[in-house]
């Protein structure tokens, strides 16, 4: 219904401040954060997997680091328009794409096949290699009755493509950028002390969970193994003792 105007003059008060009063209700009323809660439930004693893994002042030691699959070859195929892409402008200048190069732009075909197409010599067309490895490590701390399996490679992708002289060269140039990845691996044997992962920003899912001490490895939930791949990853530089076994394994 309509406010009708009355003919005297109220006497006027100064309505609340909604938004202050809304915030101190807030505030008064706010509930724990996760983290708040999840501090609360830790014990004190207790040892936080990826913390401890990036802990400098913890003696790691390095253990069985080895290569489950290693490839590093010019003969495999890849995309007509990589091929394409890699020549000079002089040659792309001389041998300007067509609409039956177009159609054949994601196609799969060797660097041999490409230059066929193409109507040029072999030796125009570079052949990148083709890097691949895959590998895992374990890392342990004997005070800390911990070992860690872990999952490392170069590349997300099927293969790195380099456009190297060597393949030694390649392999090289292929590590500078090498990265943990997949499952995770946890061998603890201290009934003394409780190891716990944290998993702070998921909420539909159990953030803590509790490595039991055991005689064999337990393999990490996935989101638990993400988080301690990222802890890893975010400090990688301070942490060199893997990069250094990795290396020597690629020798």
């Amino acid at each position: 219904m309509p406010t009708q105007l009355s003919n005297h003059t109220d006497t006027y008060v100064e309505p609340p401040n909604i938004i202050e009063a809304a915030a101190t209700s807030s505030s008064e009323s706010r509930e724990p954060a996760a983290d708040e809660n999840i501090s609360k439930t830790i014990d004190p004693n207790a040892i936080i997997l990826a913390q401890s893994l990036t802990d400098t002042a913890v003696s790691w030691r390095i253990h069985n680091c080895k290569i489950s699959k290693k490839t590093v070859t010019q003969e495999l195929p890849m995309l007509f328009l990589y091929h394409y892409d890699s020549l000079d402008d002089s040659v792309k200048q001389a041998h300007p794409l067509t609409p039956a190069l177009l159609m054949q732009f994601n196609t799969s075909m060797t660097a041999d096949a490409a230059a066929k197409l193409i109507g040029i010599t072999g030796d125009l067309l570079a052949s990148p290699w083709h890097v691949k490895v895959v590998g895992s490590l374990v890392v342990f701390s004997e005070a800390l009755q911990l070992a860690v399996r872990l999952r490392w490679t170069n590349t997300g992708k099927s293969t790195q493509q380099l456009y190297t002289q060597s393949a030694d060269e390649a392999l090289t140039t292929a590590f500078k950028d090498w990265q943990f990845f997949g499952r995770v691996d946890v061998l603890y044997k201290n009934d003394k002390q409780p190891l716990i992962s944290i998993d702070e920003h998921n909420e539909d899912q159990e953030q803590l969970h509790t490595i039991d001490a055991s005689a064999d490895y337990q393999y990490l939930p996935a989101t638990h193994a993400l988080i301690v791949i990222a802890k890893l990853e975010a400090d990688k530089a301070e942490l060199p003792w893997f990069e250094s076994a990795i290396l020597e394994r690629l020798e």
